[in-house]
């Protein structure tokens, strides 16, 4: 019989590494999970949990509260930047693929995943910041952390996000994440910043002549339940220059930018505070995700860029396929090469997906941008079609 591991180090406590700890934890494997940052209940902005990942986020018992603490998403509308309707996807995700599409803060689904690992006696470190892996043969793999700490298991998971350290200790030589040239502003405002427009349950986008607009509703509480965010070109610049800007020349910036966009992008500007921004960068490729007694999910073997929605998604999904695959018992080679086997074509298709739909965001001329909208109202309904294997594909039953 082949030594089955009873301890994994996991490295990143945002959405992977939390739920392949509570999953593991089936497969009679104890987990440690790791976090470079801080404990905090504030970070991050807005996301959709999409029906593929609400597959998990049911299978692990959180779906109804995440619904509660979030805002199911009836649609997926666009626009023209002076306001004329393009179309719409993703309507009746419910009753086609099983779960609804979510809304949610990232900071309450990332308070859920953590507390739920924690009820499954998990154990959570933070201020852990991973510096290397050694992996000697049959002595445990060690995890060495900048605080001058060790720790030891019978493998390791790096679900330590886009700028994973874990895999460069994978893939030393391998790619760096890619910039897209896209920049990220986003955050809260009260529903009241909508101006009565009534979206229910909409996600309503826009497409400029340069750049992108988006925002709905991510949570009941009507102080700070709509999110929103902005998609631009880089020109130049990345999210640390704008952050270096002070409250109100991010704001004015962002005037600036979207001046002359259809209402109620003008208010949702005004209205924002706190606001946040992030380099969009995505991983399309890796030679591996495994080396020896190691191995990468989620945005570290796999980072999309956010065009395509599925990011949180495919890293619910990655933990699951996982977990079912420990549990057959199988050598760990063998299970890291079976999980990548299975895993890669889905991630790296949906990465380049994502990064081709971040290109009609980037800077058109005005006739460029008419054309664009012409092909999208033309061309969304295939497309939305094409897109069904995304939402279709549950882990539970891979």
């Amino acid at each position: 019989m082949p030594h089955r591991p009873r301890k994994a180090l996991i490295i990143g406590a945002g959405i992977a590494g939390p739920v392949a700890a509570i999953l593991l934890r089936r497969a009679g494997i104890e987990s440690a999970v790791y976090e470079a940052w801080p404990y905090s209940k504030g970070i991050g902005g807005g996301l959709q949990i999409a029906p593929n990942g609400m597959h998990v986020m049911d299978e692990i018992g959180l779906a109804g509260e995440l619904i509660s603490r979030g805002s199911i998403a009836e649609s997926f509308d666009f626009y023209s930047q002076d306001g004329r309707r393009l179309g719409s996807i993703n309507r009746d995700m419910a009753r086609r693929f099983g779960q609804p599409a979510v809304n949610v803060c990232r900071a309450s689904l990332n308070e859920m995943l953590i507390d739920k690992a924690w009820c499954t006696c998990a154990s959570l470190y933070f201020d852990k910041r991973l510096i290397k892996i050694e992996d000697r043969g049959d002595q445990p793999i060690i995890a060495y952390f900048a605080d001058g700490t060790t720790a030891e298991g019978d493998f390791l998971i790096g679900a330590d996000g886009v700028h994973s350290i874990t895999r460069r200790q994978v893939v030393p030589d391998g790619p760096k994440p890619f910039n897209t040239g896209l920049i990220g502003f986003g955050g809260f405002v009260p529903h009241s910043a909508l101006g009565g427009r009534a979206i229910g349950g909409r996600v309503e986008t826009t497409f400029g002549q340069s750049g992108f607009f988006g925002y709905g509703y991510c949570s009941p509480d009507p102080k700070d339940g709509a999110m929103w965010w902005s998609t631009q070109p880089a020109h130049g610049m990345d999210a640390a220059m704008f952050r270096a800007l002070d409250a109100q020349a991010l704001k004015q910036h962002l005037r600036g930018f979207h001046q002359g966009w259809h209402d109620p992008i003008p208010g949702i500007i005004e209205a924002a505070e706190n606001i946040v921004v992030t380099d969009t960068f995505d991983v399309a490729t890796l030679p591996t995700w495994s080396r020896k007694r190691s191995l990468l999910i989620g945005d570290a073997a796999h980072a999309t860029s956010p065009h395509a929605g599925q990011g949180a998604s495919l890293a619910l999904e990655d933990a699951m396929r996982l977990a079912r695959l420990m549990q057959e018992g199988q050598e760990l080679t063998a299970t890291f090469q079976a999980f990548e086997a299975e895993r890669r074509p889905r991630a790296e298709k949906i990465v380049a997906i994502a990064r081709r739909n971040g290109n009609n965001k980037r800077e058109f001329s005005a006739a460029g941008a008419w054309m664009r909208n012409q092909m999208i109202k033309l061309l969304l309904p295939l497309g939305s079609k094409s897109m069904d294997f995304m939402y279709a594909y549950d882990a539970r039953a891979a």
